[in-house]
């Protein structure tokens, strides 16, 4: 069945990649909304009301796009026979190649998700993002190994997507080495 979604959760979802594109140039901003209303056919009224005020939520709902865009990318066919340490690398690996667009928006969101103010935030999508990555490579743990599971690939992508903003090799060399070192740890 279905997921029933509310209008402005539509229009939600829409935008929130878009958003991320437009966010690169117009920053975590309202100008970044309307540009990516305008891109999607979206009346400028309807996105400003469904898209969150603060820059926080803007990232959160770029970030929840991200996550869809990853759960529809992996089908169980697509990670069926892979080990599961194979699954984790090409998950994150599909995240980065998700978020290539918006690298520069990235960074600056990380900025923003920094300040005092905003760690909640930040820390609530970096659980959420390792959670969406475990359960696509259909890890159902609820005991103990979920929690640890989950701290660790926390720290491997965020450290990851830190070498990631900075590496200008060639498909990504450098970020490609990092990862797989990190995973045999």
């Amino acid at each position: 069945m279905d997921e029933l979604v509310s209008p402005l959760e539509e229009i939600r979802r829409k935008l929130a990649l878009p958003l991320g594109e437009n966010a690169v140039f117009d920053g975590w901003t309202e100008a970044a909304v309307v540009a990516a209303a305008g891109a999607e056919g979206v009346d400028p009224a309807q996105a400003r009301l469904a898209v969150p005020k603060d820059q926080a939520g803007k990232i959160d709902l770029y970030i929840r796009g991200v996550d869809r865009a990853l759960i529809e990318h992996f089908t169980p066919e697509r990670l069926g026979g892979l080990k599961i340490r194979e699954k984790i690398r090409a998950i994150v690996w599909k995240r980065l190649e998700i978020m290539e667009p918006t690298r520069e928006a990235i960074r600056r969101a990380l900025s923003i998700l920094a300040m005092p103010q905003n760690v909640p935030t930040g820390l609530k999508i970096g659980w959420r993002t390792a959670d969406v990555m475990w359960r696509i490579a259909g890890d159902t743990s609820t005991d103990y190994n979920h929690y640890t599971k989950r701290m660790m690939l926390g720290g491997v992508y965020a450290s990851t997507l830190l070498v990631w903003l900075d590496d200008t090799t060639e498909g990504w060399a450098e970020t490609a080495s990092f990862l797989d070192r990190r995973i045999d740890d």
